[in-house]
């Protein structure tokens, strides 16, 4: 009776071990899951860097041409990808940066805002970096932006856009014509 006795105790206590090694190991693994970090691949890492836009080395005088200048190069960007949609988005949130004084650039915006076309988006961006080249101009406080030319755009009249980097990304004909253009001017503050 004793020997059965002990059997059942030593039977018990292994069951009870059991059960709070595999409770522990099935909580560590709920932990496991939420502390898990998944690593990217070098190509999982460069693909959204293509996506977004380059972020500016250049300061502004004021915080709306800044926001301004980014929502540019958002918009430049997207043209670059042929991203008709982002370009809508992006154009209409540069619009909501423009308060009447600067209407008529305001109205470039919506216009791009409410184009389906990527090409006419692209005619509408050469028409805003002309009316924002001087602002970009005058209120650039620190670092280099760059005024960039291709030209073989708008058949062959050629066209300009303004650039946080000194890299060609050509914004109106994207992968067609990627590097086609110069940088024509470092603007420097």
């Amino acid at each position: 009776m004793k020997i059965s006795k002990i059997n059942t105790m030593n039977r018990n206590k292994i069951l009870a071990a059991t059960a709070a090694v595999t409770m522990t190991l099935a909580s560590c693994g709920e932990q496991k899951t939420k502390q898990d970090a998944e690593i990217s691949t070098q190509q999982e890492i460069e693909q959204p860097k293509n996506q977004t836009a380059d972020i500016a080395d250049a300061s502004f005088s004021d915080g709306m041409t800044g926001k301004v200048f980014q929502n540019y190069q958002q918009i430049r960007m997207a043209l670059v990808d042929s991203d008709a949609d982002g370009v809508q988005t992006t154009a209409g949130n540069l619009a909501e940066s423009f308060s009447e004084e600067r209407e008529d650039i305001k109205k470039i915006a919506i216009a791009m805002a409410e184009a389906t076309d990527i090409e006419k988006q692209r005619e509408l961006f050469s028409d805003i970096t002309e009316k924002v080249e001087p602002m970009f101009k005058e209120s650039i406080s620190e670092g280099t932006i760059y005024k960039q030319f291709c030209p073989m755009a708008f058949d062959g009249k050629g066209g300009y856009w303004i650039s946080n980097v000194d890299e060609i990304r050509n914004p109106y004909y994207g992968e067609k014509m990627l590097k086609c253009g110069k940088v024509t001017e470092a603007i420097t503050k």
